[in-house]
């Protein structure tokens, strides 16, 4: 059990060191993918038109952030919610074999 808990230490603390990491020695601006794809996309074919236009524009970059943040953090609080249901179920049907198993011995 204590080997458990020093790997899930270990585990995390690589995880932040690689989430940290890019902060301080990769220098320049973060982009997105979009601007980078419309940017290639304008290399390759200067005269491309998009197929269409995007019904609700974003007032400004944080806004727009804000709103991929709260997306991704449904998306995982979804995630987790199923995750732990299946995990409960699992649990709960487990119990009850393991109760029935016993009365039946006695």
């Amino acid at each position: 059990m204590q080997t458990n808990k020093i790997n899930n230490w270990l585990l995390l603390l690589a995880v932040m060191i690689l989430a940290i990491f890019p902060l301080f020695f990769v220098k320049g601006e973060f982009g997105g993918a979009d601007g980078e794809a419309e940017e290639a996309i304008g290399e390759i074919h200067p005269t491309y038109e998009p197929w269409f236009n995007p019904l609700l524009e974003p007032a400004s970059g944080e806004i727009e952030s804000l709103l991929f943040v709260v997306q991704g953090s449904v998306g995982a609080g979804i995630i987790g919610y199923v995750i732990g249901l299946y995990k409960g179920r699992k649990e709960a049907n487990q119990d009850k074999i393991d109760r029935h198993s016993t009365t039946q011995k006695h």
